[in-house]
């Protein structure tokens, strides 16, 4: 029975794992297609990749949605980071369950829901301050910090409640002062918590479709609404070649966490080898 079990595990990770990257297989294959039409073979060429880097427009695309990544994660890591704090630091306090509610609303929400909402907020606020005058980098951002902060604020919740508050008691009890705790025990143990919420906050940005569609205006394409519209219109292979190389660039950042990883865990088991000889 087990080695029957063993075997039907290993069929179906084998074919979750087919699943997934095949499809990636076929489009790095694709991408090197000559023919202009996505689903025929014309034989082996770079032709798009040489399209890929002399257009202006999915550059455009690319640099804008990166700026936008970047300047969302910053801002949502720094505020969930704060929220984070503030619901597993100060466990009770007047209105906890609304705000409670607040962070978690946006990780249940429809995205549909939420960038409508903040499409009918925008066009309010225009109304009523003339803020913003039209919808684009800015409007973008605000709504992609609106609900990353709240994956940010469980990471580091969830941080904060894995480490404890012994360390920050004791430091407390010595006399340090409660800044001076926050800076030199609270973030350092958080430090790997806010990374991982940075680059989730990263990602979620650079791969929203949904919510960037209801708040975005003329001149203000992310490379996930480009690639869209271009799907709609007819695929080119030119996005082929671009999908290559973001999944390249992917690969290669999952290599150097592997090896940064590897590299750590070599070191603390010559730590702790060191230890027991002395």
């Amino acid at each position: 029975m087990p080695k029957k079990r063993s075997t039907f595990l290993l069929s179906v990770l084998c074919f979750g794992m087919a699943f997934l990257y095949i499809p990636m297989f076929l489009l790095i294959v694709y991408s090197f297609n000559y023919s202009k039409i996505v689903s025929v073979w014309g034989g082996l060429s770079t032709r798009w990749y040489t399209s890929l880097f002399e257009s202006e427009e999915i550059w455009s695309a690319l640099m804008l949605s990166l700026k936008i990544a970047i300047v969302n994660a910053t801002f949502a890591t720094l505020l969930g980071t704060l929220a984070g704090l503030a619901l597993a630091r100060f466990r009770y306090f007047r209105g906890r369950t609304l705000f409670t509610g607040m962070i978690s609303a946006p990780l249940v929400m429809p995205e549909v829901i939420t960038g409508l909402s903040l499409l009918l907020l925008f066009i309010t606020l225009g109304d009523l301050i003339g803020w913003p005058e039209k919808r684009g980098i800015t409007t973008i951002t605000i709504a992609h910090i609106t609900f990353s902060l709240a994956y940010v604020a469980v990471i580091i919740e969830s941080r904060l409640s894995g480490i404890g508050e012994t360390l920050e008691e004791a430091a407390l009890d010595l006399g340090a002062k409660p800044l001076r705790v926050m800076m030199d025990i609270t973030l350092p143990l958080l430090a790997p918590g806010m990374l991982a919420g940075w680059l989730l906050a990263f990602t979620l940005s650079l791969d929203d479709l949904v919510i960037a569609s209801f708040v975005s205006g003329p001149g203000s394409s992310t490379l996930p609404m480009l690639i869209y519209s271009r799907v709609k219109l007819g695929l080119k292979p030119d996005i082929n070649a671009l999908a290559t190389m973001i999944i390249l660039a992917v690969a290669i950042g999952v290599l150097i966490a592997g090896w940064i990883l590897i590299r750590q865990q070599k070191q603390r088991q010559r730590d702790a080898q060191l230890a027991g000889t002395e």
